[in-house]
């Protein structure tokens, strides 16, 4: 390893071990823009080191299934939603987005 990519090793667990001390951490619109093969693989590493020792919420559009699409590796992704949906409260919302009845409601007022 070159002195760039200890560098880089060191920044990075010093930001894992800053990720792990929250009793909650919430990822907000997962698979909204898909992941590189490594920006996958540190999501996997970082939901691995949370596994179990505090709260996590996921929120996102997409159903289990096409979460391969987002991470691009079918593998991963199994062990990822094995690990997420053990002792996991699942919610699943359907309905129409708050966004967009604001959005509409704004017209309405303004028409």
């Amino acid at each position: 390893m070159n002195c760039l990519q200890h560098q880089q090793e060191y920044r990075l667990n010093k930001l894992e071990k800053q990720w792990l001390t929250p009793h909650l951490v919430i990822l907000d619109e997962l698979g909204y823009v898909p992941f590189s093969k490594v920006g996958a693989e540190l999501l996997f590493q970082f939901c691995s080191a949370r596994y179990e020792r505090g709260s996590l919420i996921i929120t996102t559009n997409l159903e289990f299934p096409k979460w391969t699409e987002v991470l691009g590796d079918e593998q991963m992704t199994a062990a990822l939603l094995d690990r997420l949906t053990h002792n996991a409260h699942i919610i699943n919302i359907n309905g129409e987005s708050y966004r967009f009845k604001q959005a509409l409601a704004k017209q309405a007022n303004n028409a």
